[in-house]
């Protein structure tokens, strides 16, 4: 970050060093302070459990912060909440398969007022000649009681309907799509958990680079302030050492401002309280990752790819829909029965039996027919499209994703070399400026160059990672292999 200001100081007096100096920190601030995304616009920035405050500190690896992602995670939460709600309703279609047997028995008291039946008494009357003596019995009335008890089985299943044969295919690929839509979450999860993870140590980085820096400064202003004072060195030189340990100071307060909204970022999207002390305990990996050609790559992503599996499911279930309004012209089948026993007033138990087959079809409903299989069928054409475009998404994604790894991993090599050469020259001119060859002002410089080139490599080893995670998600094997792209 100091870089391009150091460089300034070649060709400005000590008052437009102080302002560059001004300037340069109040961007990096100005970097600091830009906003963290929120889960209230993307779930998979949130997490649903916060873990209470420890009294102690509390160590995380990459592993461990990953596993607390996949428990707690909003946005992966909300895909497992669905992916069950789409399983039951798979379950309930997979009922109308299945046999319904239903036990029933009740008792009761039951009156009845044969008058409101139609028998009044003049009908009653005229069955007098069914008695012995062709007289009814004396008091007869229209109001009847009797004590009815009874229990039944009843026995429903569906034979054939072409609607609910199709309505289960739908429902189970429904459910698939929810089970590739919840896996392609967890590899987001652990996508942007590692990746969080990553920007914190690289964060960590060049706190501890910044730190070095403003030792070496602070030595630096110690020894020409008492070189001054010898007067062996002009007011000019302990000015310019003073400017960079200020500019080393802020550059310090920045990059621990950075780290500490970084960890805040993180603790978020594992379920840790923002309060707890953290300490990572993994450094910044590096690996070469093996060279892999894009056709590898695509076998191993059109297997993997959750969703691509996701949509595959998608174009099954659109096919199950429209098969359904198809075959709603078809007939439909069913068979109920029931058995059971009643008694009334006591009077000994007598079996009910009913078994009833019913057929149909429909007539004409040809206008709502064609209707729902037309928006049907425009669906599953919809969705096929998109499955070979995503064909086509999948192997850009790749080639961009190799080409990424690649020109990240040439960075880090230069920006090892970089540092290598400015570690050097820094000695060098340290040298000569204990020697009195040199005034501070090369010093100054190289200082600035090794400065830049330290957070050249953190970036650079950042990138290099993320590229790598790019890569395995890219290929849908980030949540199984993630530890191998990264080289740990």
């Amino acid at each position: 970050m100091p870089v391009k200001r150091m460089h300034h100081l070649v060709f400005r007096p000590a008052a437009a060093v102080l302002a560059a100096a001004a300037l340069g920190s109040a961007g990096i601030c100005a970097r600091a302070q830009s906003a963290n995304p929120s889960s209230a616009t993307d779930p998979f920035y949130g997490s649903v459990t916060v873990q209470p405050v420890t009294g102690g500190l509390l160590k995380v690896s990459l592993d461990d912060a990953i596993r607390r992602g996949l428990e707690t995670n909003l946005g992966l939460k909300e895909s497992e909440y669905n992916q069950k709600v789409l399983h039951g309703e798979e379950n309930e279609a997979l009922q109308q398969f299945l046999p319904t047997i239903t036990l029933t028995g009740d008792t009761g008291v039951h009156q009845y007022n044969l008058a409101a039946e139609g028998f009044s008494s003049g009908v009653i009357s005229k069955f007098g000649a069914l008695f012995p003596g062709g007289v009814l019995p004396p008091g007869i009335s229209t109001i009847t009681r009797n004590d009815l008890t009874e229990g039944q089985i009843h026995f429903e299943q569906t034979l054939f309907s072409g609607p609910v044969i199709a309505g289960y295919k739908a429902a189970r690929s429904a459910e698939r799509v929810a089970y590739y839509a919840m896996e392609s979450a967890r590899g987001q999860v652990v996508q942007n958990v590692a990746t969080a993870y990553l920007e914190a140590i690289a964060a960590g980085s060049e706190v501890e680079n910044a730190k070095a820096r403003e030792q070496e400064a602070d030595v630096q202003f110690t020894h020409a302030s008492e070189a001054h004072q010898a007067g062996t060195v002009a007011h000019l030189d302990v000015l310019r050492a003073q400017v960079e340990l200020q500019t080393e100071e802020q550059a310090v307060i920045a990059a621990q401002n950075n780290l500490d909204k970084d960890m805040i970022l993180l603790k978020r999207e594992i379920g840790i309280d923002p309060a707890q002390p953290v300490e990572l305990t993994d450094n910044a990996p590096y690996s070469e990752l093996a060279l892999q050609t894009p056709a590898e790559v695509l076998v191993i992503a059109y297997k993997n790819r959750q969703n691509y599996q996701n949509l595959i499911n998608q174009v099954a279930e659109d096919k199950a829909i429209h098969a359904a309004y198809r075959s709603r012209r078809l007939p439909t089948l069913k068979f109920s029965s029931y058995w059971g026993v009643s008694t009334v007033d006591g009077a000994g138990t007598h079996g009910d039996f009913s078994a009833v087959g019913t057929l149909s079809f429909p007539i004409f409903r040809e206008a709502g027919l064609r209707g729902d299989e037309d928006a049907s069928k425009a669906q599953l054409d919809a969705d096929t499209a998109q499955l070979a475009s995503l064909r086509t998404q999948i192997d850009e994604q790749v080639r961009d994703a190799l080409l990424d790894v690649a020109a990240t991993q040439k960075l880090v090599d230069v920006a090892r070399s970089n540092v290598a050469l400015a570690t050097r020259a820094l000695s060098d001119e340290t040298d000569r400026v204990n020697a009195g060859v040199d005034d501070n002002l090369p010093l100054v410089t190289a200082q600035a160059t090794l400065a830049s080139a330290q957070t050249n490599l953190v970036q650079s080893l950042y990138q290099y990672n993320v590229a790598k995670l790019a890569l395995a998600r890219a290929a849908g094997v980030i949540e199984q292999e993630y530890r191998a792209y990264l080289g740990q």
